[in-house]
């Protein structure tokens, strides 16, 4: 159980501000930074559509989002963003989900258009985060660290201790940022955000893809990642990433209600959707030989 930090919590944390008007904290080797902006320019939108080679876009893109968390020592980055979200989305390209006749759905299409779902209108993205490496940058290490190669993910045994998370410490920073989202033309809700919570004891983030068609399908794509603080200069970090899934029909057969406004909250009912597909990875900063 956590709860907000004040001054006296930040201080014996080590946590400063970052400067420059950023929003986040310097903690323990870490600079952890979230970014919101407005719903995306059209003009900038007109080069993702050139980029992604596709004219479909979920309703609003806040592209100049992010969430990023550095590690100076290493100069390994995770940073979560729209755009390579929906670089996922597009070469995953899942078949559309079939809805209903009766729904009619436009799709900002004309009334008098004929509606043809040839692509995923639901935005289903495999995303997981990106992950760069930028050198060592922490001031008064010296140059980058040309021994390190590209960091990667490996899959594991290990698991997110979700117990150790329960421990009640302070909240140093929390965030939320949303990267995408589209009402599916009033039938339904399809949502990417991310979150980070740091306490003393490290930081631990959820990113979470959200989809409910009414009456058809419910969705949850999410990626939990954990780093404990550590004074070595290459951080343990755990990636869980988990595909639940379960149509309106399936669940209606064990009893649970077909009315959509009983989900509303998908940490709500994250219990009671099948699991699809799940992993655990850790990250690995390889050493050149």
């Amino acid at each position: 159980m956590e709860y907000e930090s004040d001054e006296k919590d930040l201080k014996a944390a080590g946590a400063k501000p970052l400067d420059g008007g950023r929003v986040g904290f310097l903690v323990r080797g870490w600079e952890i930074e979230s970014r919101k902006r407005p719903i995306l320019r059209s003009s900038v939108l007109n080069e993702w559509e050139e980029k992604l080679q596709s004219s479909h876009f979920p309703e609003m893109i806040f592209g100049e989002s992010y969430l990023s968390l550095k590690h100076l020592a290493s100069g390994v980055k995770i940073h979560f963003n729209a755009f390579d979200a929906l670089c996922g989305w597009k070469e995953e390209s899942l078949p559309p989900v079939e809805v209903p006749a009766a729904a009619q759905w436009k799709f900002r299409s004309k009334p008098t258009d004929q509606v043809i779902l040839d692509y995923d209108y639901t935005f289903t993205t495999p995303y997981s985060g990106s992950i760069t490496f930028e050198g060592n940058s922490e001031p008064g290490r010296g140059e980058k660290d040309e021994s390190i190669e590209n960091p990667f993910w490996e899959t594991c045994q290990e698991k997110i201790d979700m117990v150790a998370l329960a421990a009640k410490e302070p909240i140093l920073f929390y965030d939320e940022v949303i990267l995408y989202e589209d009402e599916l033309a009033d039938n339904g809700i399809s949502l990417l955000t991310v979150k980070v919570r740091v306490m003393p004891s490290g930081w631990f983030l959820l990113l979470r893809f959200w989809l409910r068609v009414d009456g058809v399908l419910m969705r949850l794509r999410d990626t939990r990642m954990h780093c404990i603080f550590s004074d070595v200069a290459r951080p343990v970090i755990l990636r869980e990433t988990c595909w639940r899934e379960a149509t309106y029909k399936s669940l209606s057969s064990k009893g649970y209600p077909t009315d959509s406004a009983a989900y509303g909250d998908p940490s709500a009912i994250y219990e009671i959707l099948p699991i699809k597909t799940h992993k655990t990875q850790k990250l690995i900063i390889p050493i050149k030989l």
